[in-house]
């Protein structure tokens, strides 16, 4: 009996021994062909363009082809359904940026679940915002234009590149940590908010600070505070929305790389590592800083628990908002 006992045991080693060894092998191999890269946005946006960059860094690293395939919809769902269906070898990875954890509540009949279905990989950047006014509305404070839109409520407007859009959760976020009512005009891009703000149609928006240092610097618009926990090296006069008094309202629009939900954790843990490791070079750097992009650095696990974070507190904010896509 005790023969028999010791030869099982013996045994099953043997067999956990020899699927580890797989494993080990499956990962090393990785990757054993071309990776493609999903973006779910057009072709020169923020979220493809940092898509691109690291798909070069990846290319580079792992010796083999790396393809960047737009596949834009319906706030990023069709693209990003995508990927959740791909197979968990690590050759199909996804681009998402803050929107995608908000998709939930925009989009009835999700073929797929925003955490469940997929693998934090790691995030690509913050891109900071700037809280704009046009200077005719004589707000010089983020506590001015709060109290211009408590005296009027539901009259002030502001600006979002559309309905969903990380513009229109920064601002939705804002609004409720300032607790006002404000009237949301969706437009097609950052350019035609700029111009709305500059003539004054416009009388508030969050926009992304890369996009609007021009206007801000020769004095079209007023920047009033920075979305960041950190001011702006940039704008280093503006202060945070924290600082200004509203912290509730501080906001990271991310970008970040996910793959399907059951991709091995050796190989997202080596995709992490190169990622993490191609933003150290002078040349991502470089490129970032060209963007307006800060790296914000994670591990696989941590970037899993900020996305399921950023889920919990961005949707309820959006469902009280009581936002639907145009």
């Amino acid at each position: 009996m005790k023969q028999n006992k010791l030869l099982c045991a013996v045994t099953l080693a043997v067999a956990v021994a020899a699927m580890l060894d797989a494993g080990t092998v499956f990962a090393q191999a990785f990757p054993a062909g071309p990776i493609k890269i999903i973006v779910p946005f057009t072709p020169g946006s923020a979220t493809d363009i940092l898509g691109r960059v690291t798909g070069e860094a990846l290319s580079t690293a792992f010796g083999q082809p790396v393809i960047v395939e737009n596949r834009a919809g319906a706030g990023g769902t069709i693209g990003i359904a995508l990927v959740a269906r791909a197979a968990p070898d690590g050759l199909t990875l996804g681009v998402v940026s803050t929107g995608h954890v908000v998709n939930p509540v925009l989009y009835d009949n999700l073929t797929y679940d925003t955490i469940k279905d997929f693998a934090g990989v790691a995030p690509l950047a913050n891109l900071p915002s700037v809280l704009v006014a046009p200077q005719s509305l004589g707000a010089k404070t983020v506590r001015d234009l709060v109290a211009m839109a408590k005296a009027k409520p539901g009259v002030l407007n502001y600006g979002t590149a559309g309905v969903g859009s990380a513009a229109h959760v920064n601002s939705e976020k804002f609004n409720t940590a300032a607790d006002i009512k404000a009237v949301h005009i969706p437009f097609k891009g950052t350019p035609e908010i700029l111009a709305s703000a500059m003539s004054g149609e416009v009388q508030m928006a969050w926009v992304p600070l890369v996009s609007s240092v021009g206007v801000l610097k020769d004095g079209r618009l007023l920047a009033l505070a920075v979305s960041t926990k950190v001011r702006s090296a940039t704008l280093p006069d503006v202060p945070t929305i924290g600082e200004a008094g509203f912290p509730g309202g501080q906001f990271d629009f991310w970008v970040g790389m996910l793959a399907p939900a059951k991709t091995p954790r050796d190989i997202v843990g080596r995709i992490n590592s190169e990622i993490n490791r191609s933003q150290q070079t002078a040349d991502v750097k470089a490129r970032l800083a060209k963007l307006g992009a800060e790296p914000m650095p994670m591990m696989p696990d941590q970037f899993d628990a900020y996305l399921q974070d950023e889920a919990n507190v961005l949707q309820k904010i959006m469902r009280a908002s009581g936002a639907r896509p145009n």
